[in-house]
Order: structure tokens, then sequence, then C-alpha cells
């Protein structure tokens, strides 16, 4: 009876094992709020993810933190492929920009593969008098502080642009922080702040409408749906280019197979027309090949940390 029973359950565990991953919904955590762009990509995303996965994909919108609450509960999580997130540029960011992180960015979590990026826009309030953006750059280094440039916070992709943009000026602007980008946008709009850099799926319609002026462009290519604005690098600042970007991650220890399988489930799902499509109505340029793959976009992190440290450390700014 009991070799029986025995084989009974040995049987039945490698029939569990057989089973071809996933079998049941996955998770994908998004550390920010619902109802922006980051949770409005991911909603795409896993619609787009649950054909290739044969699974639904659950979004956990976990934010607070510059992203980094939402990180910290993905670390934690069991490593087993059920549960991923859905990481951005800040991952890359706050290996510098906080001193004290209750897990490594980058050694606690296993990466699946780039999503893609969204480039940003330089914009300012529609009444700015400069006529194109290198008379914008000479009016910030000429007032300085007295411009007034709106961030979405320490660690958002808007405060790093902001970093990188006053290193390039060689110059400081009056920063003013808000508490995500929206308020920043609101502030802008209203005419009670003078620069901003935010992305292009949330100020390709300001710029259209003319409720803000578009100045440039932060990529090395002009965007298609902005084709008038010229890019900072064409402008004089050379070699300035920064994105948004995203990608995949699971907890460190999930098994090569099923990283492989979430890794083909995305590079499918960024073949797919539909969600190209969808990219492009964000502003978002798809991932090249080789940073969809595990080893590719883990090899682009750490070129990520490796340029904004120093640029970070210069500024002197940090969070706690």
């Amino acid at each position: 009876m009991k070799r029986a029973l025995a084989s009974v359950l040995l049987s039945a565990c490698f029939a569990a094992q057989a089973q071809p991953f996933p079998t049941k919904p996955v998770t994908m955590i998004v550390p920010f709020p619902a109802g922006g762009p980051s949770d409005a990509l991911a909603r795409v995303l896993g619609v787009a993810l649950a054909a290739p996965l044969g699974q639904q994909i659950i979004i956990d919108n976990v934010g607070g933190a510059g992203g980094t609450l939402g990180a910290h509960k993905g670390a934690q999580a069991r490593p087993d492929g059920y549960t991923m997130v859905m990481n951005h540029v800040g991952v890359a960011t706050s290996v510098t920009l906080y001193r004290k992180l209750p897990y490594d960015p980058i050694e606690a979590f296993e990466q699946v593969g780039m999503i893609g990026a969204v480039p940003m826009t330089i914009v300012t309030r529609k009444d700015m008098a400069a006529k194109d953006v290198r008379e914008l750059l000479d009016h910030i280094r000429t007032n300085k502080n007295a411009v007034s440039y709106a961030n979405g916070g320490v660690g958002s992709a808007s405060h790093l642009c902001g970093l990188l943009f006053m290193t390039a000026l060689k110059t400081e602007m009056n920063v003013v922080s808000y508490r995500g980008s929206g308020p920043a946008m609101n502030d802008v709009l209203g005419g009670r702040i003078d620069v901003l850099c935010d992305q292009t799926s949330t100020t390709t319609n300001h710029i259209k409408s003319g409720a803000i002026k578009g100045y440039a462009v932060t990529v090395k290519q002009r965007v298609p749906s902005l084709p008038e604005l010229p890019t900072l690098h064409e402008s004089g600042l050379r070699d300035f280019d920064v994105a948004s970007w995203y990608g995949l991650a699971v907890p460190k220890g999930t098994p090569a197979p099923v990283v492989e399988r979430l890794s083909g489930a995305l590079r499918a799902a960024l073949a797919d027309p539909g969600f190209q499509k969808r990219l492009a109505d964000f502003g978002a340029q798809p991932a090249d090949e080789a940073r969809m793959t595990p080893a590719g976009f883990s090899a682009y992190m750490r070129s990520e940390v490796a340029k904004w440290a120093p640029i970070i450390k210069a500024a002197g700014v940090y969070a706690d």
C-alpha cells in the first residue's frame, strides 16, 4: 500500500514538472500608480504577451519611492516566473541615487528583455519668447537660476533628463520637484513653470494643440510623431541622448528555461504589428533585437548604470 501511494505521488510530481510554463496567469508588477504612461504601456503589453504565453497577464500597480517599492516587491517574489517587474531607466539610476535600498537593483533580478524606449522632449510654457531651440539654450545659459525647470520627483525620467540637460549646458536652473510628472506638466500648461523635459507620450498632444511649446527631442534621431522638432544633438549639445526605456525582469534564481520562455513571448509581442502600432501611438521605439534578449538587456542595464552614476554624483542629488 505504501509503495503504491509513493508511486502515485511520484508520478504526480513528474507530471507537474512536465507541465509547460505557464499553467496559470502571470503577474506583472508596474512600480508606478495606475493611469500614468508606464501603466498604459504595461496594459497594452499585457494583452500582447497573453497570446504567446497562453495565459492572462495581471497588472499589479505598486507605486511609490521612484519605483523602488514595486521593484522591491518583485525582488522578493518567488522565482518561478509567475511574477515579473516592468522596470525602467530608474532601476539603473537607483543604484547610485538611493543611499539605502533593501535590494540590489541589478543583482536581485534576471533580465527578460527590453521592451523599448520613449523619447523625451524639451518643452516650455506656451508664451516662451525663444523662437527655436538655439535661442532657448542661449536664454537658459544667460538667465540660469531665473529659469524654472520642473520634474516629476527624484529618480523620475524628467529628473534624470534635467540633470543631463544642465550638465550638457554647464549651467544650473531653478529646479522645482513635483510628486509626479502630471502635476509638473500642469504648471507648465498654466504658465507657472518655464521648462520641462518629459516623454513624448505625455507632451505630443499638448505640443500639437499649442498648449505648450516644443523645442527639441532628446534622442539622436528625429521622432516621426514630431518631425518638426530637431534633436538636441544636432542643435549643439553633441551626443545628447536620453530616453525613458522599459524592460521586463524576474526575481533572481528564476530557472533559465522559464526566463527564455518569457523572453521569447516578449520577442513575439514586439514582432506583432498591432503592438508595434500601439508603441508608435505612445511615441515609443521598440528595442533592437540584441536588447530583447536576457543577455543583451543585462549588458545594456549595466551600461546605463555606468552612464548615469557620474552625472548623479556630480549633481550631488541623493534620495534616502
